[in-house]
C-alpha cells in the first residue's frame, strides 16, 4: 500500500492546531460521540482493565472514557506533542497517562490492552497495515478496537474545485472500506463497519477553508506541490467551488465517515 501520508506534517500540524482545534471540532465532536455507543460495558466475562485513547488530540473524549470506564487505567496517545501538551493541562483526569508516541510503533506489550478507542485520528497513519499489526498485537484476548475513520468521499468538492484549477493534489486522500478490511489481521474479527455521509454547510467558502485551517487538518500528503500557490489557479478553485453551491446558497462539504469495531478472538504468540 503507497505511503499518502507525511507523518511529521501531521506532527508539526497539528501542535500548531491545538489552541484553536476545538472551536471548531463540531464534526468531530458529533463523531466521536456517535462512536461512543460503540464502546462495551464488558469484554466478554473480563471488566475493562486498560483504555487506550488513540490519536487524543485535545483530549476531549478522555474524561468521557474514564467516566466510562472509572477503574480502568486509561493511556492518551497522540502524535502531536503540542496536542498531548495542551490536553494534559485542560483535562484534569486523575492518574492519567499523556504518551507521545507513533500509532504504528506503540510503546506498550503485547496483550496489554482491553479496549482501544480512536475517533478520527487513524485516517493520519501512513501505513493502516502497519497500525492494524499493532492494535491486533496490544490488545488483550477479546479486546477490542472501536474506531471512527475517514474515506475517500472526504472533502470530494474541495478535491473537485482544485482538480479543476491545476493538476497537483492538494486535498487528503483516504483508504476505501476495501482498503481498510482487506488489511485486517486474521485474529481481529470485524463485528461493526458502518458508514456514514455528513454533510455540513457554509455560507462562504472561506468559513469552510479557514475551519480546516484551525483544525490544524492541512493536506498531510507526501509528495505534493511545493510553493505557492499562483492566484490564477486560486481564482479557478474559487469559481469551481461556488459552483458547487446548494439549492439552498450554502457552500457543501462532505465528510465520509466509517464507524468500525475489531475484537481479537485469539492469543497470538510473539516473540
Amino acid at each position: 500500500m503507497d505511503m499518502l501520508i507525511d507523518k511529521q506534517k501531521v506532527a508539526n500540524s497539528f501542535s500548531r492546531a491545538a489552541m484553536t482545534y476545538d472551536s471548531v471540532a463540531e464534526l468531530q465532536r458529533d463523531v466521536g460521540h456517535a462512536l461512543m455507543a460503540h464502546l462495551p460495558q464488558t469484554l466478554g466475562t473480563a471488566s475493562v482493565q486498560r483504555v487506550m485513547d488513540l490519536g487524543c488530540g485535545t483530549g476531549f473524549f478522555s474524561p468521557k472514557l474514564k467516566q466510562a470506564y472509572p477503574e480502568a487505567e486509561l493511556l492518551n496517545v497522540d502524535l502531536a506533542f503540542g496536542m498531548l501538551r495542551y490536553a494534559r493541562e485542560e483535562r484534569a483526569i486523575p492518574d492519567a497517562n499523556w504518551i507521545c508516541a507513533d500509532a504504528e510503533h506503540l510503546p506498550f506489550a503485547n496483550n496489554s490492552m482491553s479496549l482501544v478507542f480512536s475517533s478520527l485520528a487513524i485516517q493520519w497513519c501512513a501505513d493502516f497495515s502497519a497500525l492494524m499489526t499493532e492494535i491486533e498485537r496490544v490488545l488483550a484476548p477479546g479486546g477490542q478496537f472501536v474506531f471512527a475513520t475517514l474515506g475517500p468521499s472526504t472533502l470530494c468538492e474541495l478535491r473537485r474545485a482544485w482538480g479543476e484549477a491545476d493538476s497537483y493534489t492538494h486535498v487528503n486522500q483516504f483508504l476505501s472500506s476495501d482498503e481498510h478490511l482487506v488489511v485486517v489481521p486474521e485474529n481481529l474479527k470485524v463485528k461493526v463497519f458502518d458508514e456514514e455521509l455528513r454533510v455540513l454547510r457554509y455560507p462562504q467558502l472561506k468559513g469552510l477553508t479557514d475551519e480546516l485551517k484551525r483544525l490544524g487538518a492541512h493536506n498531510m500528503n507526501a509528495g505534493q506541490q511545493v510553493g505557492l500557490t499562483g492566484r490564477e489557479r486560486v481564482r479557478r478553485f474559487k469559481a469551481a467551488y461556488e459552483a458547487q453551491r446548494l439549492a439552498d446558497g450554502s457552500i457543501p462539504a462532505t465528510y465520509q465517515v466509517y464507524y468500525a469495531v475489531f475484537e481479537k478472538t485469539l492469543v497470538e504468540q510473539y516473540s
